[in-house]
This record gives C-alpha cells, structure tokens and sequence, in this order.
C-alpha cells in the first residue's frame, strides 16, 4: 500500500463518518518497503491539492520516514508545486518518494475515534469489516411466495 493511498481514506466504521478522529487513519507495527518510482512532476503538481497536508505529516511522523528514507523535515505548509523554485523542487521529490516509492507491507491502519485496526498484508489493506461494526452489505431478498 502506497503511502498516497492513506490520504484518500477514512474508517468504514458507520458511528466514525461524522468524527474527525477517523481521518486520517494511522499506521501500526508498519513495516516499509522502498520501490523505484518514475519521477513524474506533472502527477505530483496535479495530487498536490488534492493532498491534506496535515494528514501527509502525521503519516509521515508516524511510520518515522525522516529516519527510513533520510529526510530531516517536510515543510509545515503545503508547498505550490512550482518546479522552477529549486527548495520546491528538493520537496517535490521527497513528496514523491514518501507518496510514490514508499510502500507498507505489513502492519495495520487504525482508526482514531473507534480503534479499529484495518491489517495489510502483502501490501494490501483489508477494509472489510466485521458484521458488528457495520451494515453487512448484503441484500435480503425474498424467496418466491413471500409477499
């Protein structure tokens, strides 16, 4: 699971839709994995104001990328993406390689508000939850003479 991929999700626990606490979701016992990106500004000019900036620093702080990948510090604020300024252009590539190349293997996401812990195994988060946690997702559908 790509670390851009966080930025975009939130808990699927019903009661957490409303609480801010289930955004963004924090990873636990990660275990990261660098792959070899193409670097491609215009992506990254295009994501950045999708990103929630505060969300892309707390995720960063928690799977302790500064030690991983060797950055000391992202900006406290979003950067605009101009590629002509060259501090711009040393923080686009460290967004890439925290968005792009870092990838979570194992460990779990866990929600804020509600506690829940999403595992990822192989790369992929399982967000399907449990029956007592919200709606089943299944349809009833009557059998032939029911009225």
């Amino acid at each position: 699971m790509k670390l851009l991929t966080v930025n975009f999700i939130t808990c699927a626990v019903k009661a957490c839709k409303t609480s801010t606490l289930s955004f963004p979701l924090h990873f636990q016992d990660a275990e990261l994995e660098q792959r070899e990106v193409e670097y491609n500004p215009t992506f990254l000019q295009n994501i950045l104001p999708r990103l929630e900036w505060d969300a892309i620093m707390t995720t960063a702080a928690e799977v302790c990328i500064h030690v991983v990948l060797g950055f000391t510090n992202l900006p406290p604020l979003k950067p605009d993406g101009n590629p002509e300024a060259e501090d711009e252009h040393r923080v686009m590539r460290d967004l890439h390689t925290l968005l792009l190349e870092t990838e979570v293997m194992e460990g779990k996401l866990v929600c804020g508000n509600c506690g829940h812990a999403y595992k990822i195994k192989e790369g992929i988060a399982n967000f399907l939850l449990p029956n007592h946690l919200g709606e089943s997702g299944f349809i009833t559908v009557p059998t032939v003479g029911e009225g």
